[in-house]
């Protein structure tokens, strides 16, 4: 799909020597493969520049000779990649990469799921603080993920920042490439992002949007009917309770719906109660159904933090760790969109850490012939038929030929 020549299209190449070893696009693959790979550091460098399958991805030189060392690898993460431009043609890339993946799958429907989550530190890391709620010295970096899993655009913050701040320069260039494209776009968000700024800007862009509202004695009274126990003995199983009303807080220029949950759980005394603010016009027990579908955003983080392990900001530099944010969210991309568009019905459960274990990091008998490479691998994993499935839909993604 040449995802990866994008990416050189877009950067800026810092060296002014004429002997570069590597193009840049091939140093742009070692790192997002490498880290799709389990690699996360760039002292891995020494030991990929030596790997055939890696040498085969860096392409060019790296062919016959070998792929960059860890030194090149440190200088294009922390030198070349840390200049202004580059860090924010790397902020772009990950949709530009999405773009290019609809055009083969066109979307009818687009939902963003925004959240924050943390980066533990362990060093003198510039940008790096104590976060209350975390309970740790961290970053605070800022997600928004579409619905099918891919990582729209991401931020590095500081780690005592709040969770919704700087929501705007995230999250508005995302909308403005699904502007004038998809007709359905919708929002959801937990209580951080609960400000009158956040719903006049998704309300002006005319997008749905089902965001967590923190509750409130106002709101309170309003279900106070919803908060008394009902007659008889308790039951043995969950029973639940929907309202929706108007309401309009002090820091708001006009009234907007509001939905209300209350559950009573067996053995509880009181209710668990839950308020929603949202523009749909859906029935109440929809409204709360399809907000609570953004859970799948924190199952997605778990999943970068565990496949990809992108809370390894490591640099001194806040600008270093930036750019490493930013090549692991391209990994988990790749990822991510490898389990979506190139693996088979047998291979849907697998989850990005398994996809990485049976077919990326994995061992094989590398016999080299003249004209070509052949990679030997074990059945243990993935069958043949499935690994020439899986070879099949890949093959579908490529670009049709150039006309001659």
């Amino acid at each position: 799909m040449g995802l990866t020549d994008t990416g050189a299209d877009v950067l800026a190449d810092a060296r002014t020597g004429r002997n570069s070893r590597h193009l840049l696009v091939g140093l742009l693959r070692q790192s997002v493969f490498g880290r799709l790979g389990g690699y996360e550091d760039v002292n891995d460098a020494e030991r990929l520049c030596r790997d055939p399958a890696m040498r085969w991805v860096v392409g060019d030189r790296a062919i016959t000779g070998s792929a960059a060392s860890a030194s090149q690898m440190g200088r294009f993460e922390t030198e070349w990649l840390t200049r202004p431009e580059n860090l924010a043609a790397l902020a772009d890339l990950c949709g530009r990469w999405i773009d290019k993946v609809h055009q083969r799958r066109p979307p009818r429907t687009i939902v963003l799921d925004m959240d924050s989550s943390e980066s533990p530190t362990y060093g003198e890391q510039e940008g790096s603080a104590y976060n209350g709620h975390f309970g740790c010295t961290c970053y605070h970096p800022l997600f928004v993920f579409n619905q099918l899993g891919d990582v729209e655009r991401c931020a590095l913050r500081s780690g005592n920042v709040h969770s919704a701040d700087g929501w705007r320069a995230v999250l508005e260039p995302v909308i403005a490439r699904y502007r004038d494209t998809v007709k359905r776009l919708y929002f959801r968000g937990d209580a951080a992002f609960a400000n009158p700024e956040m719903y006049e800007f998704l309300e002006a862009e005319r997008i749905g949007y089902t965001i967590r509202l923190p509750a409130n004695r106002v709101l309170q009274n309003k279900i106070g009917y919803l908060l008394k126990r009902p007659i008889g003995r308790p039951p043995h199983e969950v029973r639940r309770y929907f309202a929706s009303f108007s309401y309009q807080a002090q820091s708001w220029k006009k009234s907007r719906r509001v939905v209300a949950k209350a559950e009573w759980h067996p053995g509880e005394l009181y209710p668990r109660v839950g308020f929603i603010v949202t523009n749909l016009a859906r029935p109440a027990e929809r409204v709360v159904a399809f907000y609570n579908q953004r859970g799948t955003a924190e199952q997605w983080i778990k999943e970068g933090k565990g496949a990809i392990k992108w809370t390894r900001l490591s640099c001194r530099s806040f600008a270093a760790n930036a750019v490493r944010l930013q090549l692991h969210v391209l990994a988990y991309n790749l990822g991510n969109f490898m389990r979506t568009l190139a693996m088979p019905k047998a291979a849907q459960p697998w989850s990005l850490t398994t996809l990485k274990e049976k077919l990326i990091k994995i061992g094989a008998n590398v016999v080299s012939h003249g004209r070509y490479v052949t990679f030997q691998m074990a059945e243990v994993a993935v069958s043949r038929q499935m690994f020439a499935h899986i070879l099949s839909l890949i093959a579908r993604l490529r670009a049709p030929p150039a006309p001659a």
